[in-house]
């Protein structure tokens, strides 16, 4: 009878803090060993403690990719071109990572290569994370979030700047350098003929370089008296006025670090230290220096060096 009473009172005791919304705990011993807290799966979802649900998680099976730069060392018969094309990458890039690189490359050189899109950049002293992006013309937000900075840059930092390959570096003004043809020259009188390559030529005007008696350092479009030409590549025009066998000429550092030179133009529409725009008109086709009829010479400079512009080009 008194048990009976005894599990009365429990049943009562159990339906009352049901009913009120109180809880209870029970104390539970330690066990010993490891608990499996695995939370029961269904599907591609995970249902874990108090009914919670987990999102599947990707864990890594190899390791993280480094955001540092590469290094490459030149070899013997090393080439911008042959180094790109190894590295699957623009030459453009290396150049602008490389700042006064000169040609031909010398083997042992150390050349820094962006490990994604874009260039690296070495800090120097005064040097400011907004400074820079408005020089370069990069997003500070990526710079910062690629390289993890934490205040004032320090000076020989090597800084890594992510650059969108589909539009490529931007001026100093926030407009993209090369909105019609990123990566590429785009040909400064479109549909021009080509009346004489880049390279070693029998014309006796032209003068010798590299070993050979005559040769040509451009490329010569074929186009009437006061045509207008267009910029190759966005960039800050760094030369403007007469130049010897040049005649009246524009030389452009492009955003990349390479000179575009624009030569006999009857008329100049842009200034030193102008900032231009891919496909900005800049002067007007002419025939003055060392030119015998209206033409434009369209030279491609690196380090110094004349380079021929073609492969970059769409003419």
């Amino acid at each position: 009878m008194r048990l009976n009473r005894y599990v009365i009172h429990a049943v009562l005791l159990l339906v009352a803090t049901v009913m009120t919304g109180y809880s209870f705990s029970l104390q539970l011993t330690p066990r010993h060993g490891a608990i499996n807290a695995e939370a029961s799966s269904a599907g591609d979802v995970s249902l874990g403690r108090n009914a919670t649900i987990i999102e599947p998680v990707s864990i890594p099976t190899g390791a993280i990719p480094s955001r540092a730069p590469i290094v490459y060392k030149v070899m013997p018969g090393d080439t911008l071109g042959t180094i790109a094309q190894a590295l699957g990458i623009p030459f453009r890039e290396i150049t602008w990572s490389n700042p006064g690189l000169r040609l031909p490359l010398k083997p042992g050189l150390l050349l820094r290569i962006p490990p994604v899109s874009g260039f690296v950049l070495v800090v120097k002293a005064g040097d400011s994370l907004a400074g820079l992006a408005s020089r370069y013309g990069f997003d500070a937000t990526a710079a910062v979030d690629y390289n993890l900075v934490r205040g004032e840059l320090t000076p020989g930092a090597v800084l890594v700047i992510p650059v969108d390959p589909r539009q490529g570096p931007n001026l100093s003004t926030g407009q993209p350098a090369d909105p019609i043809a990123p990566g590429q020259l785009l040909c400064p009188i479109q549909g021009a003929p080509i009346i004489q390559k880049f390279g070693p030529t029998s014309f006796a005007l032209e003068p010798s370089y590299d070993g050979y008696l005559h040769f040509h350092t451009g490329v010569d479009l074929l186009a009437g008296y006061g045509t207008p030409i267009f910029s190759a590549a966005g960039g800050t025009v760094t030369a403007a006025g007469p130049a010897f066998d040049f005649g009246i000429r524009v030389e452009i550092t492009d955003s990349y670090g390479l000179v575009e030179i624009y030569a006999h133009m009857s008329q100049l529409q842009v200034a030193v230290g102008q900032v231009v725009q891919q496909g900005q008109k800049i002067g007007l086709v002419g025939s003055t220096g060392l030119s015998i009829g209206a033409h434009l010479h369209f030279q491609l400079e690196i380090g110094g060096v004349p380079t021929d512009p073609l492969p970059l080009t769409g003419c």
